[in-house]
């Protein structure tokens, strides 16, 4: 049987425990939902656990499934890399051999100078920071000198912060786009500059909805190009525009959180469409993950997971779910970065007799491959479809 509507849904940073190569990416040991379930003293995923989350591997206070639901298994990371684009290039269809820079420390005096040149505009921050926090810190001083507030986070990116009444938003825009040319060379290669723009006064400045990314078109062509192609949907749903910077979306959907997210892809659901709806969920990463929130995290799959039963009431006979993630980001670890991990992977439809364990996925892309055979479109060059195993 082939399915007329494919819902993706990715749980942005829920690995499953350490990949392989995990101590090459300084990860060893790092176990995301492994490590919260045991924080939590367990976690209460009734949904996740009849699809047989439980049976990729135990998952402390969620029951093994006899038999799961879904058919199950979890996947290894082929790029090389640990970041959001990476692993979401892949699970369409990429294989990323050089990984987009993080910048710890910083980003170069090379880069700040270049950046200062062609702007007339100094740079104040130029470290790792949460958007709010920097602003806080040093929006007076931005408001006083017209200085641009430069700064990183643990994911690939260059963030630029202004207040709309200093900077205007034109100006603004122009300086990510002057950023964006300047980080293409590959010494200073970065997946996303993102536009910041703030309103307000020191003690009470406010990020407003200005927000703009200025990303990396993905290298190759994506399965999410060969759908749109050949005439079929795909909504993206949350961050997927951002991280395909458009490419192969025939519709955008914004999403403000990841409760958002699940009430915007049942919104999906009763549409009549042919393609992919996919969906990422961000907020496990930025809010929980970076932030080193085991608590937090947990909560955030308990909601989802209670948001999830109204997924699986909705679908119909000829609709496919894939739960997966893009990589992990350990609450327990080390530091605040990601975490190089495999990813579980769960596929549902309604017409599964007996859901079962099924062989390990050694890509990403082989998400992607499936799509691919399903509408019967290209596939991309990396991955194998696991189409006839989900029958």
């Amino acid at each position: 049987m082939h399915f007329k509507r494919i819902f993706l849904i990715v749980l942005d940073s829920v690995g499953i425990g350490e990949a392989p190569d995990a101590e090459k990416f300084n990860d060893k040991g790092a176990d995301t939902l492994g490590h919260i379930a045991e924080f939590m003293g367990g976690l209460d995923m009734p949904n996740m656990g009849k699809l047989g989350l439980s049976n990729i591997r135990e998952i402390k206070g969620i029951e093994k499934a006899a038999p799961p639901l879904a058919y199950v298994t979890k996947m290894q990371e082929a790029s090389n890399g640990k970041d959001t684009m990476t692993g979401h290039w892949e699970i369409m269809g990429l294989h990323i051999q050089e990984p987009f820079q993080t910048f710890p420390n910083g980003f170069p005096a090379e880069l700040i100078q270049a950046l200062e040149d062609k702007t007339g505009r100094k740079v104040i921050g130029n470290k790792p920071a949460s958007g709010t926090a920097i602003i806080e810190e040093l929006g007076e001083e931005h408001m006083d000198t017209g200085a641009m507030i430069v700064y990183t986070s643990a994911d690939s990116v260059l963030q630029i912060a202004a207040h709309e009444e200093i900077i205007p938003l034109k100006e603004l825009y122009q300086i990510c786009e002057i950023a964006r040319e300047l980080t293409l060379d590959e010494k200073f290669l970065v997946g996303r500059v993102i536009a910041r723009p703030f309103i307000g006064h020191p003690g009470a400045f406010q990020r407003t909805s200005n927000r703009r990314d200025y990303a990396l078109k993905p290298y190759g062509r994506t399965v999410m190009n060969e759908l749109k192609d050949h005439h079929f949907d795909v909504i993206a749903l949350g961050k997927i525009y951002d991280i395909y910077d458009g490419e192969g979306v025939t519709e955008a959907v914004k999403t403000v959180d990841n409760d958002d997210g699940m009430t915007k892809i049942i919104e999906t659901m009763e549409k009549n469409f042919t393609g992919l709806s996919f969906l990422n969920l961000v907020d496990f990463d930025a809010k929980y993950g970076h932030r080193r929130d085991p608590e937090g995290y947990g909560k955030a799959l308990e909601a989802f997971d209670r948001r999830l039963a109204e997924v699986l009431d909705r679908l119909r006979q000829d609709d496919l779910l894939i739960i997966t993630a893009d990589h992990g980001n350990d609450p327990v670890h080390h530091g605040t970065d990601h975490t190089r991990e495999y990813v579980p992977l769960i596929v549902y439809h309604k017409n599964i007799a007996e859901g079962k364990v099924i062989p390990m996925r050694e890509t990403f892309a082989d998400v992607g491959a499936t799509i691919a055979e399903n509408f019967q479109v290209p596939a991309p060059k990396h991955g194998t479809s696991f189409l006839d195993e989900i029958k």
